[in-house]
C-alpha cells in the first residue's frame, strides 16, 4: 500500500514502512483503513526526520522529541500528537524484532510521551432507555430483523462488524462465536430475549435471503446488510422511539458493558466479552459506572444533599 508522501522518501525511509505496512495487513489482520492511518502518520514522521539523518535506524530519541515539539507548535491536539507517536514506537517494536540481532536497533520513541489529554467518557444509554429502545411494534419485517440486530448487539456487546459479519451457523445453544479484531475468536452468550428476536426474524429471512446466502441479517438486495445501513437504521429507529440521545451500534456495546458491570462488578469478564486485548480498554467503564453509584448516592443517602 503506497501513499501519494512515498513518492519523495528514499527507500531507507519507505521500505521499513512498507514492510510493517505488510506485517499489520496481512499477520495483524489489521482492516485497511487502519493501515492506512499508520502509513500516513509514518510518512508524516519520516519526512521531517530526513531533513536530519539518513533513514529510521539512525534518529535519535533527541529527534523524536524534537518531532513532538513541533507538532504542538503547529497546534496539533493532544490526541493527534499521541497517535503519531504511537504509530512510531510500533513501527521501531517491529524493526526490531526482524533484526537478526536485536541489540543493533534501540527504540528512540521508547519513553517519549506526548501530551496528556482527557478520554471522553463513552455514553450509553440507561436501563429504561434501552427498554424504550427496544420495545418495537414488530409487524413490520424489518422492524423485525431490526429488533433482532438490536437485541443481540445488546445482549453480547458486539461491535457493528462483529453484527453484519454474523452468519447463520454462527449462533448455536444460547451462545454466539464472534471472529473479532485481529482474526482473533470468542464465545459469547446470548440472552433470551435476543434469542426470541432472532427466532422470529428467521421465520422471516427467507423473504430476504437467496438460499445460498449465509449472512444472519440481510437488506431488502438479499445480501448482506453493510455496516451503514445498520447505522442508518439504528438512528431512525431512536428518533421513532423517541430516544432524546443519538442512537448508533457503538452506544448499544457501551451500555451492554455499563450495565454489565453494575450488575456484576466483574471486569475481566467484561473484557473477555467485548474482545479488549488489555483490561486497560475495559476500564474506561469503571468511570462509567462510579459515576452512576455517585448519582445513586447523591439521590438516596441522608447526609448527601444537606443544604449548608
Amino acid at each position: 500500500m503506497n501513499g501519494d508522501g512515498a513518492n519523495t522518501l528514499t527507500p531507507s525511509w519507505q521500505q521499513p514502512i512498507s514492510d510493517f505496512m505488510a506485517y499489520l495487513q496481512f499477520e495483524k489482520q489489521y482492516s485497511a483503513h487502519t493501515v492506512r492511518q499508520y502509513q500516513t502518520q509514518l510518512q508524516l514522521a519520516a519526512h521531517f526526520f530526513a531533513a536530519q539523518s539518513d533513514g529510521w535506524f539512525s534518529v535519535s530519541s533527541e529527534q523524536i522529541r524534537r518531532f513532538s515539539m513541533s507538532l504542538r507548535s503547529k497546534q496539533y491536539n493532544p490526541r493527534s500528537i499521541n497517535l503519531k507517536l504511537s504509530c512510531i514506537r510500533s513501527l521501531y517494536k517491529f524493526l526490531k524484532t526482524k533484526q537478526a540481532d536485536s541489540t543493533l536497533l534501540h527504540n528512540p520513541a521508547a519513553g517519549q510521551k506526548g501530551p496528556k489529554f482527557q478520554k471522553p467518557l463513552p455514553k450509553n444509554l440507561d436501563v429504561d432507555q434501552m427498554l424504550q429502545l427496544l420495545e418495537i411494534d414488530t409487524e413490520d419485517a424489518l422492524a423485525v430483523r431490526d429488533k433482532a440486530m438490536m437485541e443481540l448487539m445488546y445482549s453480547s456487546g458486539l461491535r457493528v462488524s462483529e453484527l453484519v459479519n454474523t452468519n447463520l451457523n454462527d449462533i448455536r445453544e444460547g451462545e454466539i462465536r464472534v471472529l473479532g479484531k485481529g482474526n482473533k475468536e470468542r464465545v459469547i452468550p446470548v440472552g433470551s430475549k435476543a434469542l426470541d428476536a432472532i427466532a422470529a426474524w428467521l421465520k422471516l429471512r427467507p423473504l430476504f435471503a437467496h438460499d445460498e446466502e449465509s449472512a444472519m441479517f440481510v437488506s431488502k438486495r438479499k445480501t448482506r446488510i453493510s455496516i451503514r445501513h445498520v447505522r442508518a437504521r439504528m438512528k431512525e429507529w431512536g428518533v421513532k422511539q423517541g430516544i432524546s440521545a443519538n442512537v448508533h451500534p457503538h452506544k448499544l456495546r457501551h451500555s451492554f458493558a455499563s450495565h454489565l458491570l453494575e450488575s456484576s462488578g466483574d471486569l475481566r469478564a467484561i473484557q473477555e466479552m467485548l474482545g479488549h486485548t488489555s483490561l486497560s480498554a475495559t476500564q474506561v467503564y469503571t468511570h462509567v459506572d462510579f459515576q452512576h453509584l455517585a448519582k445513586v448516592y447523591d439521590q438516596t443517602h441522608p447526609r448527601a444533599r444537606q443544604k449548608k
